[in-house]
Parts: structure tokens; sequence; C-alpha cells
């Protein structure tokens, strides 16, 4: 149990920060501008649905991409690090981060008819970062172990439970904590999230030195 937990905790906070949620708000409001409420609902819906179901493939089955590729873990997990880094520095500097999409990809979801899957899912949602950060979570331990596969899983349904709360509520969050008040939470967010990444860069570059 203890083994759960201690993964669990680790595991929540890297998805949660990784996929920002809050920070998506203002980009969800200004692709969903004009919808009724239950578009928006369904919006939403579809876009965690999507992403959920992305980073769990990925979280499942990513050590036998890495055999396909030839990739070994260690170099992985310091490009995974590397990438969270990236995006927490922008976090940082409460700043979209380009390695999650493009002002050219926002502006194109601002006029498509369905954005759900792109690019509120991809990469909105469940971009190169959180991609990598599921996979190198379930790395850390046996991959084949319960331990280490049960509570990065939970992690990312969790984190994506909350995500539709947050964006079924998006006009609501963004009048509570207003344009200033999403900057602290994305600066917040940053800081840990890049604490996390140095970890996983520091993690890697120990079994690279092996």
């Amino acid at each position: 149990m203890k083994d759960y937990l201690t993964q669990f905790l680790v595991a929540l906070p890297a998805v949660f920060f990784v996929v920002d949620p809050i920070g998506v708000v203002p980009l969800f409001l200004a692709m969903t501008a004009g919808d009724t409420k239950e578009k928006i609902r369904r919006t939403a819906m579809r876009a965690c649905l999507v992403a959920c179901g992305l980073m769990t493939f990925f979280a499942l089955f990513g050590t036998i991409i890495f055999k396909v590729f030839g990739v070994s873990l260690g170099a992985f997990r310091v490009a995974g690090g590397i990438l969270l880094l990236i995006t927490a520095l922008d976090m940082l500097r409460a700043r979209p981060s380009e390695t999650r999409t493009t002002p050219t990809e926002e502006q194109e979801g601002v006029v498509k008819e369905d954005v759900a899957i792109v690019p509120l899912a991809i990469p909105l949602l469940s971009g190169p970062g959180a991609i990598a950060t599921a996979m190198v979570l379930m790395a850390r331990g046996n991959s084949n172990s319960m331990a280490s596969t049960l509570p990065v899983l939970a992690a990312i349904i969790l984190t994506f439970v909350f995500s539709y709360f947050i964006l079924r509520a998006s006009g609501l969050v963004q009048r509570v904590l207003r344009q200033s008040g999403v900057a602290i939470v994305e600066r917040v967010m940053g800081l840990i999230l890049a604490a996390i990444a140095v970890q996983f860069i520091a993690d890697g570059a120990k079994e690279l030195l092996k």
C-alpha cells in the first residue's frame, strides 16, 4: 500500500501540472465562444476522453515503443525531463508553451467548428510533454508491477476528471481567478513542474552513466 501511495503522490502532481487544465481555460473559452452550455459540456467531455485515452495508451505501451525505436530508458527520461523543463519555464513566465501548441494552431482552433479533438485534446491537453511524463512515470519502477502501473493510470484518469470539471466551468474559473490569478497559478505549477523535470533528468543521467 505504501508503494502505491508513494507512486501516486509523485504521479498526480506531475501529470496534472503538465496537462495544466487551468492554463487551457482561456483558449477553451475563445474556441467555444458563442456555443451553448450543452455544446460546451460535450466539447469538454470529448476533449478529456480523447486526451485521457491517448495518455493511457502511451503509458501502457511506452516500453514497446522504446524497443521498436531502440531508445534506452535513460535517454527517454532525460529527453522527457528536458521537454518538461522547457514547458515549466514557459509556465513560470505565464506564457503559452510552444511545445504544446503554436500561435498558428491556436488561431486555427478558434475558427474550427469542432475543436474537441484538435487542438484541445491534441496537443493542448495531451501534448508531447504530457505523453512523455506518462511514459517516464511508468518507467520509474517495474512497468510490469501493479505498484507502478495502477497509481500512474489512476493519476491520469483523476487528472482528466478534474480537467473536465475545470473546462466545463471555464467561465466561472476565469471570473474567479481573473487574468492575474491564472498567471499566478501558472507560475506555481511551473515551479513544481520544473523540480519534477530536474528529477527526471537526474534519474535518466544516472542510468546513462551506469
